[in-house]
């Protein structure tokens, strides 16, 4: 499929006006299509000091961290130094989790595809030396798993287990390896993974705030620590993260003619690996060898979605017309201004029609909440479910590490089918709108609530 000519000028001015709709203070936006990148800047990169965006700035890409370490993985997979389907522990004798016969039979695909049961919102800052993964992952041995082996769970944990395999590996730091595999050989000027990096370039500040009004700069930026470089911690320009995707777009040969990955290990990361419970969070169909996977109506895609305090990132890519297209944000109703740009990006350039925002239909079906009340618990997090006046009601509480990230969520849920129930979001970028409940039974037979991917097993 080829993409008509792009207008530049007319882009620009749609990504102005749906930046400013959608209150997203500034934005940074790549798309390539017919095998050139476009780029464009609209907005400032922080309300309080309006300093404007241009396309060579720079924006914190959260989970997208996920796919430079995919992207390092599968090329340890590439040279030999790693089977991924033998156990971890058999190249990392330190990997462990709390439960044993997990500890013995977790594999490197299984992190890679969110399939090991490992939990996600472990918070641990380790400092800032170059041990500071491996103590993390020290620390992580000892967190509770949200399921068994074989249960999808979207999962940083795992993805940080994965940047220790790197380094052990390797014989490097994660960021080295980052940098001497991936950012060097692309060319990626505009990439790093460490805040006096970033020194160098024009960054955007995180901004968050009330739904449908101008959001204020957070107090600090760059709140991650070091630890959370595997799963969380790149900061690049969105050329950059489209020069990532055409890496797999061209079957694993970086722009120069250097072969970073094999054609059939590009083909095997975008390749279905499992089904993901929660289809709506980020509407994805399915789980890769790190990207997610769409179905647009026939046409098939993958990409990634990213957040950080206030930064919210998306890339996604359509391998058969030739496109992909990052957006890096820094707060507003980013979510929002994804959904009506890549709508229209996507229809032109790649034929593309995106599914509908998720949302309870007109007449929702009267479902019996009986057998879901009751206490779901994950690391970090604790879901109640319960009826109050009749209608079923959901509370989100941030515990342990995450006890300061954010009050409560009180949430009425209104049915869209048998399982799966829609919240209606507080303003976050994930929930502005609705979010996705899921109930569902994990492979041990017990129950357990999907939100934003992660699976929180049933405890009262």
């Amino acid at each position: 499929m080829t993409s008509p000519r792009f207008d530049l000028a007319r882009r620009q001015t749609r990504l102005d006006e749906l930046r400013a709709a959608h209150h997203v203070p500034g934005a940074s936006l790549a798309v390539l299509t017919e095998g050139s990148i476009h780029e464009m800047a609209s907005g400032v990169l922080h309300r309080g000091t309006g300093v404007e965006v241009t396309t060579d700035s720079v924006f914190q890409l959260g989970s997208i961290a996920k796919m430079y370490t995919a992207t390092l993985v599968m090329q340890l997979a590439d040279s030999g130094a790693l089977d991924l389907d033998a156990p971890v522990i058999g190249v990392l004798p330190e990997f462990a989790t709390t439960d044993p016969e997990a500890t013995r039979t977790i594999t490197t695909r299984q992190l890679l595809s969110h399939t090991s049961g490992l939990t996600c919102d472990f918070i641990q800052d380790t400092g800032r030396g170059d041990d500071c993964l491996a103590r993390y992952v020290e620390a992580a041995r000892e967190v509770p798993p949200d399921g068994p082996p074989g249960t999808f769970s979207y999962s940083s944990v795992g993805y940080n287990w994965l940047g220790r395999l790197v380094e052990v590996l390797t014989g490097q730091v994660w960021d080295q390896a980052l940098k001497d595999r991936i950012i060097a050989p692309l060319g990626l000027r505009h990439t790093m993974t460490l805040p006096e990096e970033a020194l160098s370039f024009r960054a955007a500040m995180g901004h968050l705030g009330e739904s449908g009004k101008d959001p204020d700069p957070v107090p600090a930026w760059d709140l991650m620590p070091r630890s959370a470089g595997p799963y969380g911690r790149v900061i690049a320009g969105a050329a950059d993260v489209v020069r990532l995707a055409k890496l797999h777009l061209d079957g694993g040969v970086a722009p120069d003619g250097t072969r970073l990955l094999a054609p059939g290990t590009v083909a095997a990361m975008q390749g279905w690996e499992a089904d993901c419970p929660d289809r709506w969070s980020v509407s994805s169909d399915g789980w890769g060898l790190g990207w997610s996977l769409y179905d647009w109506n026939g046409v098939r895609g993958y990409g990634h979605d990213g957040a950080s305090v206030g930064q919210y990132a998306y890339l996604r890519v359509v391998p058969e017309a030739g496109v992909a297209i990052a957006l890096l944000t820094n707060g507003g109703s980013a979510r929002r201004l994804y959904d009506a740009l890549f709508r229209e990006l996507l229809g032109e350039l790649a034929g593309v029609r995106m599914p509908e925002p998720f949302g309870p239909p007109a007449r929702p079906p009267v479902v019996d909440v009986t057998p879901y009340l009751g206490t779901y618990r994950r690391a970090g997090v604790v879901i109640t479910v319960s009826e109050r006046a009749g209608t079923p009601h959901l509370t989100y509480a941030f515990v342990e590490g995450m006890a300061d990230f954010h009050p409560p969520l009180e949430m009425d849920v209104v049915p869209v089918s048998g399982t799966v129930f829609a919240a209606r979001g507080d303003g976050s970028s994930v929930s502005e709108d609705w979010m996705p409940v899921v109930f569902a039974t994990l492979r041990d037979g017990t129950p357990c609530a999907y939100m934003a991917m992660r699976a929180a097993p049933k405890v009262g």
